[in-house]
């Protein structure tokens, strides 16, 4: 799988998820097996590259290389404007956002909202493209299938990032309209793998190995883009990658790794985040690693209201001091 003049060592990567792939979850994700991974979408619009939040996405001290920065707006000199400046602070690899489905986004002609408007995409795509080519910087491509199922337009737009330059594109297999439910379909992604020769990444429910498989085959993709299903499970990436490559299951990570990989993942977002928001944010990902534990609602409700970061560092290493390190841990939904 390659990207511009960038290689991966495995077609297994990250999607970038809004408030949940910042630098110390991407770190983690790439250590844990992730071939690639894209930052969190950052804003096209000058006026916020100063903010706390926008410099907190672009921030990637101590990341592993290529460094790719999602980029989201819907004016094509900004969006250009944007790309250039995300080089200046380390991007190697630019992606353009057209597939976010939130209604804030879209709103403002972004994300998905863009699939409406197939002239405006080809001035943005162009655009970011003949920005980012004088600096050797590859530029991707992440969208959906279509605004809504009567008017899927994918194959239109694969054509058009084709011809404007585009390095490789990533297709989530569902219309705007679909948000994230129901079931992602690959048949879409299966016509534009035939209609185009630019590498493609396939997105949507990928949230197992044999899951991973089966899409890398259907849709004969170059490669998968797993989201939701890492939250709180960042070691599917190297299962899947064990899967792919020797066709067995890999053994599930012990409560004694847990134990360090979930420590370490927390000083990591505490020294990146800070006192305030650092024990804040942490809660979310602390939930989605206990997510289908039984029993674990209560003691979850406690953590929620611990407003230090010693103090939640240290209830959750009192809660694997109860465990057998060597036992497997499992966090995955009950079958009904």
């Amino acid at each position: 799988m390659h990207i511009g003049s960038w290689s991966f060592a495995n077609p297994v990567f990250v999607a970038p998820m809004a408030g949940v792939t910042d630098r110390p979850y991407r770190r983690l994700c790439k250590a844990l097996g992730a071939g690639h991974a894209v930052s969190e979408m950052a804003a096209s619009n000058p006026k916020l590259w100063n903010s706390v939040k926008t410099s907190r996405r672009i921030d990637h001290q101590g990341e592993t290389a290529p460094i790719a920065v999602q980029i989201a707006g819907s004016d094509p000199e900004m969006m250009a404007e944007a790309a250039r400046f995300n080089v200046e602070k380390g991007a190697r690899i630019i992606d353009i956002n057209m597939g976010c489905p939130v209604k804030k986004v879209c709103n403002v002609a972004s994300g998905s909202a863009l699939l409406r408007d197939e002239p405006r995409i080809a001035a943005i795509l162009e655009s970011v493209v003949q920005a980012c080519t004088p600096l050797d910087v590859p530029v991707t491509l992440k969208t959906r299938t279509g605004w809504d199922r009567e008017s899927k337009n994918a194959i239109r737009i694969a054509h058009l990032a084709r011809e404007s330059g585009i390095a490789a594109l990533t297709l989530h297999g569902r219309t705007r309209c679909d948000l994230y439910q129901g079931e992602a379909e690959y048949d879409t992604i299966r016509q534009v793998k035939q209609e185009v020769d630019i590498p493609l990444i396939a997105n949507g429910d990928i949230d197992s190995p044999e899951k991973a498989k089966y899409v890398l085959q259907y849709t004969e993709a170059d490669a998968i883009m797993v989201g939701r299903a890492a939250q709180g499970r960042p070691w599917i990436f190297r299962e899947i990658n064990h899967y792919l490559q020797h066709g067995e299951h890999l053994a599930p990570p012990t409560f004694g790794e847990l134990r360090n990989v979930l420590l370490e993942h927390l000083e990591d977002h505490y020294a990146f985040y800070g006192e305030f928001t650092g024990v804040r944010t942490a809660r979310k990902h602390i939930g989605w690693y206990f997510a289908h534990l039984p029993d674990i609602r209560t003691w979850l409700d406690q953590i929620n209201k611990i407003e230090t970061t010693h103090e939640q560092f240290h209830a959750i290493s009192q809660w694997f001091d109860q465990h057998d390190p060597s036992a497997p841990f499992v966090n995955e939904p009950a079958v009904a």
